[in-house]
């Protein structure tokens, strides 16, 4: 029965495309921030928990370390093995997941209101005190090797892999979040302890919650899971470096369709250029088909299925990228006209028809994004994270609309690179070779 109100819970509860969004900034006893959207209209609550820096924090020489890590949260915690740690879960209808990323750790945790407490005290032995026994490490570890052995024979993870080896240099972002088969080799539960430690502090945490819970129960909720972790952990790693020139990468992949991975240096998500930059990539290759890349290139002349670009808010290098596929005898055109669009719009602009298309699209589908509690609190959890104002979900849609002809036109001729634009081809494309 509990199950069958969860699974319900999840199906339904959505907000009405048009309300505001009632954000509450609540701040426990203890003094952890969060943001709340109170529903009680479901009894069930969701949360969404970030530590920023994820796997970027990687110490030298321990690549693999964080996301390894992630990975054991539930593999047994709190004097628990891994089996019976899943059997509390589902026997108290909870749902958590754990993801690492480049700039973040995230944990989703979806619990009832009336196994709330049972619940969050299995959630905060996953937190803090994972187990990381030898069984379950050398199990996950594992599991994590199949990955990266998969990514090493998949054309769709060998470009943005390469395009990052070549342009961050020594930096977290050029290696894969997972590690190499090296580096795993070398890591042991201690250096999952130190990973965790790093972490896992009051100074990196963003939550977001929405469902059924009060502002002081929430309060009470937040000390319960998080009141003992450390202030403080380990320091940002800076900067990542910027060492592409506009050209192409050829990766020599047994294939007869190549795949190409595109970019270069995009706009900071606190940038004043943001929103028009955003409008912009919406027309550039946002993905629709009312979009230049995937008109000139899919519609016009049938050179790939699809095409897309999107701004990649990363917080040590954001990024304007792109990716698409295509016949061996057809990238080197794609790319062609991917150049031509990119220098076109740089020194043109877009028409007033393009942009009216592309602010209706962003307008439109904004409200599709609040469809459950657990997306509300994942978007109220990166808004924090992303420094946004409280009210930028009420605002979001009249920044959008405020963008100008004029707006994007100067926005385009600062962002649009086509000189430093780079090209990774993965496959055996004819007619093109690189050009470093």
């Amino acid at each position: 029965m509990i199950r069958a109100i969860l699974t319900a819970a999840f199906a339904v509860l959505a907000l009405p495309a048009a309300a505001q969004v009632d954000i509450q900034e609540v701040t426990s006893p203890g003094g952890i921030d969060a943001w709340l959207v109170e529903d009680h209209s479901i009894p069930f609550v969701a949360l969404d928990i970030r530590f920023q820096g994820g796997t970027s924090l990687d110490l030298p020489g321990k690549r693999g370390a964080t996301y390894l890590m992630t990975g054991l949260l539930e593999e047994g915690a709190g004097g628990m093995t891994d089996q019976e740690f899943a059997a509390a879960e589902e026997s108290l209808a909870a749902r958590f997941s754990w993801n690492a990323y480049g700039d973040s750790v995230v944990i989703s945790a979806e619990m009832l209101t009336e196994t709330r407490e049972a619940s969050a005290d299995l959630l905060r032995a996953a937190i803090m005190e994972p187990a990381f026994d030898e069984t379950a490490f050398e199990r996950v570890r594992g599991q994590v090797l199949s990955i990266i052995a998969g990514n090493q024979n998949d054309p769709d993870d060998i470009a943005p892999d390469t395009f990052a080896a070549l342009a961050y240099g020594d930096h977290p972002y050029a290696s894969q979040q997972e590690g190499t088969p090296e580096s795993l080799a070398g890591l042991t539960p201690d250096d999952l302890h130190e990973a965790h430690r790093r972490l896992f502090t009051r100074d990196r945490l963003y939550v977001g919650a929405a469902g059924d819970i009060t502002p002081e129960e929430l309060g009470a909720l937040l000390d319960h899971l998080f009141g003992d972790l450390p202030e403080t952990g380990a320091e940002d790693v800076g900067e990542a470096p910027w060492n592409l020139t506009g050209g192409v990468t050829v990766v020599e992949f047994p294939t007869p369709q190549s795949v190409a991975f595109f970019g270069h240096p995009g706009i900071a998500r606190d940038d004043p250029d943001f929103f028009p930059a955003f409008v912009l990539n919406q027309i550039l290759g946002g993905g629709n088909f009312r979009s230049r890349l995937q008109d000139q290139v899919r519609v016009q002349r049938g050179l790939t299925y699809g095409i897309g670009t999107y701004l990649a808010l990363s917080d040590h290098r954001p990024m304007l990228l792109g990716q698409f596929s295509s016949s061996n005898n057809l990238v080197a055109q794609a790319i062609e006209v991917v150049q031509a669009e990119w220098a076109d719009i740089a020194e043109n602009g877009v028409t007033e028809t393009e942009l009216e298309a592309a602010k209706l699209y962003l307008t439109g589908a904004y409200p599709l994004r609040f469809d459950g509690n657990a997306n509300i609190a994942g978007i109220l959890a990166g808004m924090q994270q992303d420094h946004m104002p409280v009210d930028y979900i009420n605002t979001r849609n009249a920044n959008v609309e405020a963008v100008t002809l004029e707006d994007v036109r100067r926005v385009a001729a600062r962002l649009l690179q086509p000189d430093e634009l780079h090209f990774v081809v993965v496959g055996r494309p004819e007619g093109l070779e690189s050009s470093d």
